[in-house]
């Protein structure tokens, strides 16, 4: 096993994980020279290469000289920090990247923590050196400060320190001399993380670590062998958590580059795929079949966020999507929950809904984006925190966060009095030169639920937010989210220019002329603090009479297009969002005007 080396790349999001993963597979001889490789090439899910964002941890391998080293790509979205949690006791050490210019930030910290209660062999790479804002030499001693911080010890803050450019394919030690590829980084990997400790001829410990699927072979298990040798169709154990069941290995993998390479047996060590085992789930152990010791399961961080997850029962269900059901729904929600185990899912009080929670906002609006992407139809509730009660003292507790903000100086009064309206109280506050200053605020989780929307707008797209669970405290009070009403049509049918040129001077608009419209669907915004039951279908009168002068000229405004995270922002506790693989609407829960009141909150 001394040819052996596990890593985890950890990282706040956007400081360049992936795109430096394509640099190692590239330098270390992976691909052809003729072969064409297509940027961030690990992230292979559409909706990664859309956001550019990483959402699932994914492994890779790569050989440089003698030396196999196996690579954990993880998320850097703190919605995702469930997927970071789960995939540190694969490995052995951590490269931790920094961007040069932000500096550690929300997830940074995080990330660091939990790679430091791991024990994992820490190395700092201070990544986007070519950045004109670099600023190195206050980035290094930010860093010292977070390991300081988190109380590391004196062998873990005595890290090696790389500075690289991930997108040009260089690391170098030292910050004022560039390099010339990523050698350095190889080496220092090498030295600093150690071979994996275990013992091929002990009994056999795998511990499951993350699911996935194949469409040739089925189901696959990726974990790492702690402890034996596992063999292709060797008879094993598996500790679940409902008791010990006895089965066989068909397949094994091993991973070569970004392919996975079917092997006759892996060693303490390494890490592996198998296939054939549909009872796995993440936590289990596979063990040996005579002598079965289960590991400590894996553990993350309770959810905090949760929606409401239900049936579609406007009156357009069932003429867009394929899965209507709510026992489809149900099937898919507990497929999901088997991978993501950072998702918790509970039972209501009516079999067509379940209560789905998880980190936030962005975690459940990628899993409602997926299922619509599969042919869903369903309708989600607005965002809430979970509250729980102090045992000691019986009061109602809440999920805190720790809120950074980095925008344009100028934005400052704006932004201070939207925050401090959501109970946000200012704990730092920091000028970065340039015009740019970096403020934190301790806020209540649900004062920043429908907030980065309204942040983007007030600094003009020019503001960076990041967020990072602080812990419970007490219940901060009423938060009010939206101050407008809604215009609610009051009938089926489509929408015309007529009715829709006399709506707009009451408001915003959602729908244009000629969209499908129901009565209770939410067609605009009032100005006004009350919602306001209105017909978007009426239609000018065709007569025979004709006027003297010419008709008026009818000239509409865009509508707002609703993206399903705006959606799921602006929408009240009364309202619902209606999710199908073509259309995203607004609707009231009760869909009949005369059975809703158009003062909001009764």
């Amino acid at each position: 096993m001394s040819d052996l080396r596990n890593i985890a790349i950890i990282a706040h999001v956007d400081h360049g994980k992936t795109t430096l993963v394509d640099g190692m597979l590239k330098q270390s001889g992976t691909f052809s020279a003729h072969e064409k490789v297509a940027d961030r090439v690990m992230d292979s899910m559409d909706l990664e290469r859309e956001r550019g964002i990483t959402i699932l941890s994914k492994n890779t391998a790569v050989c440089y000289g003698d030396t196999k080293i196996n690579i954990v790509d993880t998320p850097g979205h703190a919605d995702f920090g469930g997927e970071v949690e789960r995939v540190l006791k694969m490995v052995d050490g951590a490269l931790l990247l920094v961007d040069a210019s932000e500096g550690p930030l929300p997830q940074t910290r995080f990330v660091l923590q939990k790679a430091l209660a791991h024990g994992l062999e820490i190395m700092v790479c201070v990544n986007k050196v070519d950045r004109p804002d670099a600023r190195i030499a206050e980035v290094v001693n930010e860093v010292y400060d977070l390991f300081i911080d988190l109380d590391a010890d004196e062998n873990q803050i005595e890290f090696p320190m790389l500075f690289a450019c991930a997108k040009e394919g260089d690391a170098s030690l030292d910050p004022d001399v560039r390099g010339t590829d990523l050698k350095p980084l190889f080496d220092a990997i090498i030295e600093t993380v150690p071979a994996p400790k275990g013992d091929a001829d002990a009994p056999l410990q795998v511990l499951v670590t993350s699911l996935d699927y194949d469409s040739y072979v089925g189901r696959l298990a990726i974990g790492r062998v702690v402890n034996g040798t596992l063999k292709r169709r060797g008879e094993v154990a598996v500790c679940t958590e409902g008791g010990i069941t006895n089965t066989k290995v068909n397949q094994l993998y091993t991973y070569d580059g970004l392919k996975r390479v079917e092997v006759e047996e892996v060693v303490a060590g390494d890490i592996l795929a198998i296939a054939g085992i549909d009872v796995l789930s993440i936590g289990d152990t596979i063990a040996d079949r005579e002598d079965p010791q289960p590991l400590p399961r894996v553990s993350v961080e309770e959810p905090t966020i949760g929606m409401t997850f239900s049936i579609n029962n406007g009156p357009f269900s069932g003429l867009d999507g394929k899965y209507v059901t709510g026992r489809q729904i149900r099937e898919r929600l507990e497929k999901e929950m088997l991978h993501n185990v950072a998702l918790r899912m509970e039972d209501t009080d009516s079999a067509d809904q379940m209560r789905i929670y998880g980190r936030g906002e962005l975690q459940l609006a990628i899993l409602i984006e997926q299922m619509r992407r599969e042919g869903f139809e369903l309708c989600v509730s607005k965002p809430e925190v979970r509250l729980k009660r102090d045992p000691e003292t019986d009061t109602v507790l809440e999920p805190w966060e720790m809120a950074t903000l980095d925008f344009p100086d100028s934005y400052m009064g704006v932004i201070t009095e939207k925050l401090s309206a959501r109970k946000g109280m200012m704990q730092n506050m920091r000028h970065m030169g340039s015009g740019r200053v970096r403020m934190e605020f301790l806020i209540p989780s649900r004062g920043l639920i429908g907030f980065r929307g309204h942040y983007l707008n007030d600094t003009r797209g020019q503001g960076i937010i990041n967020a990072l669970f602080h812990g419970w405290d007490d219940y901060a009070g009423p938060i009010q989210y939206r101050a407008a009403g809604g215009l609610v049509a009051d009938r089926k049918g489509v929408a015309t220019t007529y009715a829709l040129f006399k709506l707009q001077a009451r408001g915003r608009l959602f729908v244009g002329n000629g969209t499908q419209v129901y009565e209770g669907m939410l067609v605009g915004e009032n100005a006004r603090g009350n919602d306001m039951n209105v017909d978007p279908t009426k239609a000018k009168q065709l007569t025979n009479f004709r006027s003297s002068g010419a008709d008026e000229k009818q000239i509409l405004a865009p509508p707002v297009q609703m993206t399903l995270e705006k959606a799921l922002d602006y929408i009240d506790e009364e309202e619902l969002v209606e999710i199908t693989p073509s259309h995203i609407r607004l609707r009231k829960k009760v869909l009949k005007g005369n059975m809703r009141s158009v003062i909001r909150g009764r």
